[in-house]
């Protein structure tokens, strides 16, 4: 009894498996079929357009808004550590590069995986459940060439251009707290950031970053809206799945880029 409750355990784990590659490799035919097959983006210039409103501009001022806020307490974390070492005018240093490197790229992600990628979800499931996406298929247009590529694009495009605002306006709200609020001298402040930010340490780093995380959250939203069973509780399913993964993902590669750009092996 004992052996075949153990066999049964086994092969469970190993159709688990199985599904999980099946998956991956459904996905992976998905994204190169929608990125790099016959007619992509020719002549729809304007969906792309329509969805960089979409899923940029509608994204916009959760990420201001969070950038201005986590600048502003990292300014008053900042300060509270660095002055206790008489080192309060390097609060600006530790604002730029904890922005550049780690949160702006990650929150911004992690954001865009909330509102974007979950929106992206949850409309391309909706087409597949009111079989809109077969409708066109029945008119003979491509909907990974229609629904799918604009979004990816989308996302590809906006992420990156995202993070960057979420720097500026991190540092911003930064030097706000530490200039106008904790008193830390103007010309310290944007000094030592200044010696210590490199372009193609910290910034093109960070942008590198950002474009992995655009890739991999955009292309798990429009993968789980697609894929998912056409049902109000599927894209639920999917929604949820969207932004758990994306999630996941973002963290596990940040890892990664982290150790592969700024560790020292």
């Amino acid at each position: 009894m004992r052996k075949r409750s153990l066999i049964e355990r086994v092969r469970r784990v190993g159709e688990a498996g199985m599904d999980v590659v099946a998956t991956q490799g459904r996905a992976t035919l998905f994204l190169f079929h929608a990125l790099f097959g016959p007619s992509g983006l020719d002549g729809r210039f304007s969906l792309l357009i329509r969805q960089l409103y979409s899923v940029g501009v509608l994204s916009l001022a959760i990420v201001v808004v969070s950038g201005v806020f986590i600048g502003m307490v990292l300014a008053l974390q900042g300060y509270s550590i660095l002055s206790s070492y008489g080192s309060e005018q390097a609060v600006g240093q530790m604002v730029a590069l904890t922005l550049l490197r780690e949160l702006g790229p990650v929150v911004t992600a992690l954001l865009f995986a909330g509102r974007a990628g979950s929106a992206l979800a949850a409309e391309i499931g909706n087409m597949k459940s009111t079989e809109q996406l077969s409708s066109l298929e029945m008119i003979g247009v491509d909907p990974l060439k229609y629904i799918v590529a604009p979004r990816l694009w989308a996302g590809f495009i906006s992420l990156p251009l995202l993070t960057v605002i979420f720097n500026v306006v991190g540092i911003w709200g930064g030097a706000m707290v530490a200039v106008d609020w904790l008193g830390v001298y103007e010309g310290s402040f944007w000094a030592n950031m200044q010696n210590s930010v490199t372009f193609s340490t910290d910034v093109l780093n960070g942008v590198i970053k950002s474009m992995v995380f655009a890739v991999v959250v955009t292309w798990i939203a429009v993968f789980q809206g697609y894929d998912c069973e056409p049902t109000s509780e599927g894209i639920s399913r999917a929604t949820t799945r969207t932004v758990v993964y994306a999630s996941l993902a973002v963290l596990g590669l940040d890892f990664i880029l982290t150790a592969l750009m700024f560790g020292d092996f």
